[in-house]
């Protein structure tokens, strides 16, 4: 077993291991060479700003510099109320004499003060931008190759439907012929055959599996070539042989003698016009040269005037096309990159405070009820003219309310009814029809108002709103029905129990009904009940379907509210009650309040909008009785000030002091003496049909009961100001209910008896008490009744009260306070009212002020809630004003801070931001020495955090530090603005004991973020951005130099080697500030001039720059002085180029820092235009400074190849190590490992062919490098470091799009200065970027797009291979999360839902991002190039183009066809090809071959695309190359690009990457039509030349339909490659192509002997070709030892083509590719376990020792 590692011993439980690794990770990042930012001292702002004035004021992007006038300005918001008039009484101010009422009073009149930032919008993240939107309005769709339907071909009638179409078709069987089978082994498979004319008048046979030719055919035969047909016999029966050029057959036979005879007559007649043909354009030649020779001989013509001459529309279109008019063609219908950004799609809004909105009324759950009816079994016609329909016989009155059976409690007020029609209503008043019409009250007095509205319209309300704020199910609404005072409640109810005779019954009833009402009308007796439900759910949707119960008879022994509650309890089991009926129906429904509901009013009777005058129909909302929970509790914004009472039980069975007390009703009235001739004030709600303010409420009366209880509400509106004589006083009567049928005047007098008195004051120590009490009652009341309240006066007073049964308590009450301007809590009464004392000049005691704010900590948290802006405006009034005492203002900060943490801990602080945006303004104080709040806040917080021993408080002041630093900002704003100081220069706008006390608090705070973080991660986390939002606003308000250097002193308290956690408070504190709304101005986006020594010595140093009139002042890269003068974003690139050396999560967070300010300015609707975004982005000249420097990381092996092995060679046949996994040496590309994985590029190319790559040029990526060890060591160096913090995908791409964004927009002239600034290898790295980028964002494909999400949804919970092995930091849960976010390379996880059914939409829409991305991408790096190339020409020209800068340029060019792009942006990109080609002919047609051959490599893999555009672009392109060489040859030849083109079909033919061969055929087809219609070129032989060449690839071409047939079978690919190479012998550069492609068939297989033994040839080839150069001493024989086949290679001819001395340059090339060779075939010959083989050290020997006579000159010539 084996031994268990230390590390894993100390392990106790599961987890800790990634705990512990978290630490090594922390120690190695402590460890590593992360030196401390240095400081560097901002500059003086206002000083700068002042001695520039001349020069910002002159500037005309001064807009850019300054700050804008009247940035802040205070304005004065009206309250938006419900009602139509305040709900504060007009003289309220005046009659109020106590402080907390006046301050209540004051709080609901006044309006809102309201700081205003002209800018505020600006000042956030790029999401809350005030345009109308980031994302483009409409997406253009951009069709792409790799989009494009695999299956999808063309349809070859497309082709042939120009000119013959098809000639002939039918079933034959063709030869599958190869050197390896005999004639007598001849396979024949049956094929459909299709002979068809291709719209250039050439002839071709092709082959599918069926009639139905929309596949790929299976092979092509093109008679051009086809010299001769013949029967052949021998062979099969029907037979005939195809005799072609290259001494090559094919053997086909038909199935019938006829057919064979047809196929033989038909292709005989094909070769006899092909063969007139030739002899036809040997003859034109001649004639049109002689024809035409004045105008092209001997004439040197510019080739685009050239073009303008040809009678080809498209080739004139190219003829006229210049530089200026590219750049205008890609100018239009461009996007904002960022536009397309996953942040800017995505918009997630969960970081961004929501809008702070002013103090409101709550909005609970309402419900409309409406009353329409009430009806007995007893109906009958009441009046002395009685019509219409029957009605009830006698008056009831119903009340409504609320009851929640859950919390035991009624929760609404009562809503009285009175449905009874005018005919019963007149039972009450009497006979008068006068009084009928409107009531009793009728006079000729003019009628009164409340609140506007006249009484009448609110005597008869029969619509209520009632309200809920925790709804659910067990909420009952019960109606409670009284009737007029008769007598027992049984034999009252009898009659509509049981009714046998209606008709009779009924007459009776009214008739005892009338008397009652006559007499004992005002009285009234309990009768009825009824309940429904209200709410189906807690979520409060209505049950509206309910109906109320029966009507239950009231038990006159359960009349209270408890009972109530016990009944409905029992409410869904009926089968426990047995309750009595009486018949009836109560009319009541329920339902949701309308919008548009209008003419209702509050509970104060106050209207509400909209209301209209003199309506009817009123609806009034009754009042809510909120738990006293804080969570339902919120500020009180109206003024309301109500008091309900109720009398519950009079205990009358033991007194003996009256006769007759049974039949007892209570009175209770509301007074403010107790003088003898004191009045009831009119202040009690009346009920329905009364008047609206009474000065009594009778309770109901329960008959024959010595003891009765009552379920009675009385409704008060209290005065404003209460005194000590405020009282409720409560009458007792005996009422008798005896009728009198002669009704005499003696007993009408004696209907009531007074039996008692009973009194409460309504204050206690100056609160309103409403706690339920016990009271005795007083058989007598005479003046001065409330000096006897307790039993201490009582025996004291001298006043005469005679007691009722010994002055027990007889009297049970309770009242409810439902007021806005009263508060019940003790210590916040006492602390008002000491205050008030103070302001009325009474001697302080000392100390006394503390007290009562220490008490303020025990106040209930419901009080401070409802009364929250008075308490805060109170607190901040004694905070400045009474500073005698030196503990005041702590004590008072301490009270604030108790307030704003019970507020957070209740999830309430949205009250508190509420409070500081429109309620809290700043008051002078009353003493002249006083602070100011700002002063004095800042200075007590230093004081709380210096205190040691108090930890608790320290840390609720960190963490809700928002709270006063808001506070102060708004202080010190309003103080700006009131006393006139925003005038001021800014130094002199507060004082210099100000700024020390600010630095001070900075100081105090610094220790407690960069220490105590894991003691208080909130708390600091809290403070770090509070105080960054802080030092935000003081950039507006202060002067901003001083702010620079709080926060300069802020950040270095950071310090490199913190843990992540400090990391991301710094940059969060730096994100924050950055933010501001004049970031830019505060950068000073201009010109810095250097000091005089300075100039001096740059003078010499740019010397070239000054010759170019260039900017020597431009700020580039990210030096002190640069740091100095664009302070802010001078320390946030420091820290974000620190940062990029660390571990992920840093990275991402600063590079999301970042990008997202980039994104907010390119969004900025204040910066849009062009001159000002480019002036933006010189800002950041330098962040290209630090992509330069991380450029190993973006761009380098460790990024691109994680496994694969490069070797240094820069050939064009480079060869990796990484075999299993063949990567795209053409481009850029990822190891499919790797957690993005990579795919193909956009053609689907799998391609080891390194022309033009990124990597090809040497270890580092970087070009032209490779050749010194130095270089490889501090590759390695670099290497090693990259691969422990290598950026991710998400990362590069985010920084790309950074740099991107600069070079889009940075103005020409700046980027040409740069350019010229920057080192040659800075220059070629800059480059570099270029390429990356348009690796990084290329296209994928919809099919890629989806299998990312799938890919993303199977590894939700893991995570790949490679990061296992990383530090635990990585694999932290925290961590993974940020890392699944980025899964891709197409970062499609950011925008798609990520979700089981994501939808074809979603894929759709991703795709189109990223479409679009990969084009805006591709037209600014085209952009940029372009303009390099003609910055840079003569440059790129030097040694005939054949330079690292040219190499580059080239390398970008070409890696825009080889990433796929859409078909918009293919478009520009072959225009500057086709410029490209025309300004360096030199390149491609002098010296060595490498770029031509490139070139043509990847326009032919473009001329077989699917897109018909691209394909006749490419097509077009071909020929213009050809075009040009033919020109540039002074129109001899053009042998380069043509044996180049054979080249590369041959190659594209090897690697089985020519698909579409009609498409293919189209563009030859487009090429000769070119040729032909080409004018300037007819009297030349060059259409003829374009005609031979097009003849030659399709000889080539007639090969691919059986490689692709034999793709899926290696060995018989192996052997037609092998026979193609054999053919070619003749040719070394082609054979040479096909012995490479077996080699990599091999290597694929994992047969190295095999692939070592290609080399072996192909080193011979290269060998015996160097030998009759007479360039090396021996030829392919001295390869003889390791096989006899390499006789092979001598067969090479020396033609034309291998004799021009354009190609001559073959041989230094060579050299490298045969040392190289030996190189492999040492590897491979390592790799295999016998020894067939002789050890090949010894040839890789002899080829380098034979290089080394290769002459150096060679040599040179190639480096």
């Amino acid at each position: 077993m084996a031994e268990v590692r230390k590390f894993t011993k100390r392990l106790s439980k599961p987890g800790t291991a990634a705990e512990l690794r978290q630490s090594v990770s922390e120690a190695i990042r402590g460890s590593v060479g992360l030196e401390k930012t240095k400081i560097v001292e901002p500059l003086d702002y206002e000083n700068v700003i002042l001695q520039r004035k001349t020069q910002i004021y002159s500037d005309p992007l001064r807009d850019l510099l300054m700050f804008p006038m009247e940035d802040i300005s205070i304005s004065v918001i009206s309250r938006q109320r419900r009602t139509v008039q305040s709900t504060v009484p007009e003289d309220a101010e005046k009659r109020a004499q106590s402080l907390f009422v006046k301050e209540c009073i004051k709080a609901y009149s006044t309006d809102w003060h309201v700081l205003n930032y002209k800018y505020e919008d600006f000042s956030g993240d790029f999401r809350m931008l005030p345009c109308k939107s980031l994302r483009p309005e409409k997406i253009p769709n951009h069709v792409f190759e790799i989009d494009e339907d695999c299956d999808k071909d063309e349809d070859s009638s497309s082709l042939c439907s120009q000119k013959g179409g098809v000639i002939k078709q039918g079933w034959l069987h063709k030869a599958n012929v190869n050197s390896t089978i005999t004639v007598t082994m001849k396979v024949f498979k049956r094929r459909y055959f299709y002979l068809t004319q291709l719209p250039d008048g050439s002839y071709i046979l092709n082959s599918y599996k069926d009639e139905k030719n929309s596949k790929e055919s299976k092979g092509c035969i093109y008679l051009d070539a086809c010299i001769d047909v013949v029967q052949c016999p021998k062979m099969r029966r029907h037979a005939f042989e195809l005799k072609m050029l290259d001494k090559y057959s094919h053997y086909l036979a038909a199935e019938t003698e006829q057919e064979m005879e047809e196929w033989l007559l038909t292709l005989k007649k094909i070769i006899q016009i092909n063969t007139d043909s030739l002899v036809q354009e040997k003859k034109e030649p001649v004639e049109t040269t002689q024809e035409d020779e004045t105008s092209s001989q001997g004439k040197a013509e510019n080739i685009m005037a050239s073009l303008e001459r040809s009678m080809h529309p498209e080739l004139m279109k190219y003829g006229r096309e210049t530089e200026q008019l590219n750049k205008l063609s890609r100018g239009d219908g461009r996007q904002n990159l960022f536009s397309f950004d996953s942040e800017v799609q995505r918009l997630d809004f969960s970081g961004i405070e929501p809008d702070i909105k002013p103090f409101e009324e709550k909005c609970n759950k309402r419900f409309l009820v409406n009353c329409h009816d009430l009806t007995f079994n007893i109906l009958g016609q009441v009046g002395e003219h009685a019509r219409g329909p029957a009605t009830n016989v006698e008056p009831f009155f119903i009340s409504l309310a609320l009851f929640d059976v859950k919390n035991n409690c009624k929760i609404s007020a009562d809503f009285h009814i009175d449905l009874n029609p005018p005919s019963v209503r007149e039972m009450l008043w009497g006979g008068s029809t006068q009084l009928a019409a409107d009531g009793p009250w009728r006079s000729s007095s003019p009628e009164s108002f409340i609140h506007g509205i006249a009484e009448s319209q609110l005597r008869y309300i029969k619509q209520g709103i009632f309200s809920v704020t925790n709804p659910h199910p067990e909420i009952f609404l019960v109606a409670r029905i009284e009737k007029v005072l008769q007598g027992n409640i049984t034999h009252c109810a009898e009659p509509y129990i049981k009714n046998s005779d209606p008709a009779k019954t009924a007459q009776k009833v009214h008739k005892t009904a009338k008397q009652v009402c006559s007499r004992l009308g005002q009285y009234r007796m309990p009768f009825a009940w009824a309940a429904r439900p209200i709410f189906k759910d807690t979520q409060g949707s209505l049950d509206l379907d309910g109906r109320f119960s029966p009507l239950y008879k009231q038990d006159s022994s359960k009349l209270s509210n408890e009972d109530i509650l016990k009944l409905l309890s029992e409410y869904k089991k009926p089968e426990k009650t047995k309750l009595q009926i009486i018949p009836g129906q109560l009319n009541v429904t329920v339902e949701c309040v309308p919008v548009d509901l209008s003419n209702c009013i509050t509970s104060s009777y106050v209207p509400l909008k909209p209301f209209e005058k003199n309506c009817q129909n009123i609806t009034v909302e009754v009042e809510e009785f909120v738990p006293e929970m804080t969570k339902y509790c919120y500020p009180f914004t109206i003024y309301k000030n109500h008091l309900y009472v109720y009398p519950l039980q009079l205990k009358y069975d033991s007194q003996k002091t009256f006769a007759k007390a049974r039949n007892i009703a209570v009175c209770v009235e509301f007074r403010d003496s107790d003088e003898s001739d004191a009045r009831a004030l009119k202040c009690i709600y009346g009920k329905p049909a009364g008047s609206v303010f009474t000065t009594n409420a009778y309770a109901v009366v329960s008959h024959h009961n010595q003891n009765p209880e009552f379920y009675d509400e009385m409704k008060i509106e209290l005065p404003i100001h209460l005194h000590q004589k405020h009282h409720l006083l409560f009458t007792f009567y005996h009422v008798s209910c005896e009728i009198n049928t002669k009704g005499t005047t003696k007993k009408q007098d004696t209907v009531e008896t007074p039996v008692g008195f009973a009194w409460v004051p309504l204050l206690k120590d100056g609160r309103v008490v409403t706690l339920e009490q016990q009271l005795p009652v007083s058989a007598n009341l005479p003046p001065g009744y409330l000096n006897v309240n307790d039993a201490e006066s009582r025996r004291q007073s001298n006043v005469d009260i005679k007691w009722v049964d010994g002055a027990k308590p007889l009297l049970k009450i309770k009242s409810h306070l439902e007021s806005t301007i009263y508060t019940q809590d003790l210590h916040v009464h006492k602390f008002f009212r000491h205050c008030q004392l103070i302001q009325s000049g009474s001697v302080e005691v000392p100390g006394e002020l503390i007290k009562y704010l220490k008490c303020l900590h025990a106040m209930e948290i419901h009080v401070m809630i409802q009364f929250l802006p008075v308490i805060l405006m109170q607190l901040f009034q004694v905070l400045t004003n009474m500073t005698h005492e030196d503990d005041i203002p702590i004590n008072c900060t301490m009270v604030l801070l108790h307030i704003v943490s019970k507020c957070h801990e209740e999830g309430l602080d949205n009250y508190l931001r509420s409070f500081v945006k429109y309620s809290f303004r700043p008051e002078k104080p009353n003493a002249p020495q006083a602070q100011l709040i700002h002063e004095t806040l800042a200075t007590t917080m230093i004081a709380v955090l210096k205190q040691s021993a108090d930890f608790l408080s320290i840390n609720k002041l960190l963490k809700y530090s928002w709270f006063f630093f808001e506070i102060i900002a708004k202080s010190m704003a309003t103080y700006l603005l009131e006393e006139n100081k925003i005038k001021l220069p800014r130094g002199q706008r507060f004082p210099e004991t100000y700024h020390h006390v600010l630095h001070s608090l900075l100081l105090a705070i610094i220790p407690h973020v960069t220490i105590r973080y894991a003691e208080i991660p909130d708390e600091s986390r809290n403070v770090n951005y509070s105080l960054a939002s802080f030092l935000k606003r003081c950039l507006t308000l202060m002067d901003r130099g001083f702010v620079f250097n709080l926060i300069n002193d802020y950040v270095s308290g950071f310090s490199p080697k913190d843990p992540k956690v400090l990391a991301e408070y710094k940059f969060e504190f730096l994100q924050t500030i950055c933010n501001h709304e004049h970031y830019i101005p505060l950068n000073l986006p201009m010109a810095f001039a250097k000091p005089k020594l300075q100039r001096v010595q740059d003078f010499f140093s740019f010397a070239v720059d000054r010759l170019t009139s260039v900017d020597s002042n431009l700020e580039y890269s990210l030096s002190d002085e640069y740091c100095k003068h664009h302070f802010l974003v001078g320390l946030l690139l420091r820290e974000v180029s620190i940062a990029l050396q660390d571990n992920y999560e840093i990275r991402y967070t600063a590079i999301s820092v970042i990008k997202n300010l980039l994104i907010k300015h390119a969004f900025d609707t204040r910066y849009q235009h062009k001159n000002q975004q480019a002036k933006i982005a010189q800002l950041y000249l330098p962040f290209v400074g630090l992509l330069l420097e991380n450029i190993q990381r973006l761009a380098g092996r460790d990024a691109l190849y994680p496994c694969a092995a490069v070797t240094n060679s820069g050939s064009r046949d480079e060869f990796t190590c990484g075999f299993t996994s063949p990567t795209n040496r053409g481009s850029l590309s990822a190891d499919k490992d790797t957690a993005f994985g990579a795919f193909q590029n956009g053609h689907g190319i799998k391609r080891e062919d390194s022309r033009g790559s990124l990597i090809s040029d040497g270890a580092t990526g970087f070009p032209d490098q490779s050749g010194t060890a130095e270089n490889t060591r501090q590759s390695s160096a670099r290497s090693s470091i990259s691969q422990c913090n290598r950026l991710d995908q998400y990362e590069i791409r985010s920084l790309l799009m950074c740099y991107l964004y600069i070079v889009k927009m940075i103005s020409e002239d700046t980027l040409l200065t740069y350019w010229n600034k920057v080192s040659p290898q800075e220059l070629i790295n800059i480059l570099i970027l270029l390429e990356v980028c348009l690796f990084h964002f290329r296209y994928m494909g919809k099919r890629n797009i989806a299998r990312v999400h799938d890919a993303w949804l199977s590894k939700h919970l893991g995570i790949d291979r490679k990061s296992q092995t990383m530090p635990a930091l990585r694999n932290r849960s925290g961590g993974m999360q940020a890392r699944l976010q980025h899964l891709s390379s197409l970062e499609s996880s950011f925008t798609l839902n990520h979700s089981s059914a994501t939808t074809e939409a979603d894929i759709f829409h991703q795709a189109l991002l990223e479409g679009n991305t990969a084009t805006e991408v591709s037209l600014t790096v085209l952009d940029t190039i372009s303009f390099f190339t003609q910055c840079f020409k003569s440059q790129l020209l030097n040694n005939d183009g054949h330079n690292p800068l040219m190499k580059k340029v080239f390398d970008i060019h070409l890696a825009f066809l080889k990433n796929g792009q859409s078909e918009v942006s293919l478009k520009h990109v072959f225009a500057s090809l086709r410029a490209f080609i025309s300004k360096f002919p030199s390149a491609f047609f002098k010296g060595r071959v490498n770029m031509c051959a490139a070139f043509c490599y990847e326009v032919l893999k473009c001329c077989t695309s699917k897109i018909s555009s691209t394909r006749n672009e490419a097509s077009a392109l071909l020929y213009l190359l050809m075009r040009n060489n033919f020109e540039y040859t002074k129109r001899k030849t053009f042998l380069r690009t043509h044996l180049q083109i054979i080249i590369a079909v041959s190659q594209l033919i090897a690697d089985v990457a020519l698909s579409g061969g009609l498409r293919f055929q189209e563009s030859l087809f487009i090429i000769n039509n070119f040729a032909n219609s080409d004018r300037p070129m007819k009297a030349t032989a060059f259409p003829t030349e374009v005609k031979d060449l097009t003849k030659r690839i399709r000889t080539v071409l007639m090969a691919t339909a059986q490689m692709k047939e034999h793709e899926k079978d290696p060995e018989m690919l192996i052997d037609l490659q092998y026979s193609l190479a054999k053919s070619y012998a003749s040719t070394p550069e082609l054979r040479k192509t096909w012995l490479d492609s077996m080699a990599k068939i091999h290597v694929k297989n994992g047969d190295f002997s095999e692939a070592a033994m290609c080399y072996v040839h192909v080193a011979a080839l290269v060998a015996e070709f160097l030998h009759r150069k007479k360039l090396f001493p021996s030829g392919c024989s001295a390869f003889k030892k390791i096989t006899p086949n390499i006789d092979e290679e001598g067969a090479m001819k020396e033609d034309a083509g291998m004799m021009d001395v354009h190609y001559s340059e073959v041989t230094s090339s060579s050299v490298l590719d045969c040392e190289a060779l030996g190189k492999r075939m040492h590897f491979f010959w390592s790799r295999l376990d016998f020894s067939d083989f002789p050890d090949p050290s010894s040839f890789y020997g002899l080829i380098v020792e034979g290089f080394r006579g290769v002459p150096e000159r060679e040599m040179v010539q190639h480096n």
